[in-house]
């Protein structure tokens, strides 16, 4: 079975991290977001999976120079131009061949999703598409999606003001298509399988929704990108690369220590992220906060409260950050 991954977006709700990676290798759990993405979809069946690119696709050419990821063989498809969802997703099944039904994840998204039941309900439904749903407090930023009580989809409404929602069941990014529905999007311009797409196929009545009951994040903001590294950490553990450096009196608790990276003495991370080649030097505090690859955190400096720092970039001895972004966003 084949898959369509959407990788393809410019991450700015993840910057400065993403000025130099884009936001779908940055690693979660010491391994990059698309990897963990790839190895949820093999253990459904996908073996062919084609990553729909768009920002920086060299690097994830030379991120899996043999072609495959996870045991799956990887295809590319790189956009001259955005095509938004849906135009990406017609784009990257022609690139690949796609002529049968096939699988369809956003590269944002983690989750435990159990997909292979997601496609028997597909294929027992008699739907051209089908939708995995989520269910939320607040579906303003989201896709929201009202059933009957067949999983037929009565109604798409993308992202309405909370208070006017008609339900908190939102598309939760993993999709179940026909190849017919790629004919139902138009060429040559930007398309929305939100706006255009979905609605287009529940007035035919041929969407279909499963609630996914499942593990699910969207790992596209600072937040949530830290919440889904410590989500994988052991009850009250932390999660420390072999290859990283830790002193003997530096306090490490639940945090994540990537490969080469170096915690001087007296240096304490709580709920903080550290990424590969980075340093923390003696004395500096990071709380909830992320340091990225190469960056260094000097002498006594404080990373507090959502404080993210890019690649490569050095925090002054000393210095006081709260919930800032350095470099800042521009």
């Amino acid at each position: 079975m084949k898959a369509v991954i959407l990788v393809g977006g410019f991450g700015t709700r993840l910057r400065p991290l993403t000025l130099t990676t884009p936001k779908n290798l940055l690693p979660v759990g010491h391994v990059p977001m698309v990897e963990r993405v790839v190895g949820h979809l093999a253990q459904h069946g996908v073996t062919e999976a084609v990553l729909s690119l768009g920002y920086k696709p060299d690097t994830f050419l030379d991120a899996y120079p043999d072609g495959t990821c996870a045991g799956v063989e990887l295809h590319y498809a790189v956009e001259d131009e955005p095509l938004d969802t849906a135009g990406a997703i017609r784009f990257a099944a022609g690139e690949a061949g796609i002529d049968e039904r096939f699988v369809v994840v956003n590269g944002d998204v983690l989750t435990d999703l159990d997909v292979t039941r997601l496609i028997r309900f597909h294929d027992a439904s008699g739907a051209e598409a089908t939708i995995a749903l989520h269910t939320v407090e607040d579906p303003s930023r989201y896709g929201v999606v009202v059933t009957d009580v067949a999983g037929q989809v009565e109604a798409f409404i993308e992202k309405p003001p909370a208070d006017e929602a008609p339900s908190k069941a939102i598309n939760a990014g993993t999709y179940v298509l026909e190849p017919s529905v790629l004919g139902r999007i138009p060429v040559g311009r930007k398309v929305s399988v939100e706006r255009e797409t979905f609605p287009g196929l529940v007035e035919d009545g041929s969407l279909y929704a499963l609630d996914g009951n499942a593990y699910w994040l969207d790992a596209g903001t600072p937040e949530t990108y830290l919440q889904a590294n410590l989500d994988l950490l052991p009850a009250e553990g932390s999660s420390v690369h072999p290859e990283a450096f830790v002193a003997d009196s530096a306090h490490v608790e639940r945090s994540v220590v990537g490969a080469r990276a170096s915690i001087g003495e007296d240096a304490t991370l709580t709920e903080a992220v550290v990424l590969d080649g980075a340093t923390v030097e003696a004395g500096a505090r990071v709380h909830r906060s992320i340091v990225g690859s190469g960056a260094t955190v000097r002498a006594g400096a404080e990373l507090l409260d959502l404080t993210v720092i890019g690649a490569d970039v050095d925090i002054e001895p000393s210095a006081r950050l709260t919930g800032e972004r350095v470099p800042a966003d521009s």
